[in-house]
């Protein structure tokens, strides 16, 4: 599934980070529970906060999508 997909190449790159689920959703203003259904693809996830979390990496929408 792609929500599945997506969740796991966000957890891979938050990781890298150093973060934590906690630390990176206030990082880009979402809520930590919210985030983490994120992560484990529960979530039909928006574009808008897509965006947010790729920014928060530091990364374009392409660049979070590659490999997906």
């Amino acid at each position: 599934m792609i929500q599945e997909k997506i969740g796991i190449r966000i957890r891979e790159l938050r990781r890298e980070t150093g973060l934590s689920q906690e630390k990176f959703a206030l990082k880009i203003g979402m809520d930590r529970t919210y985030f983490s259904s994120v992560e484990s693809g529960k979530r039909n996830i928006s574009i808008v906060n897509l965006e947010k979390i790729a920014n928060g990496l530091d990364l374009t929408l392409s660049e979070l999508f590659k490999g997906v």
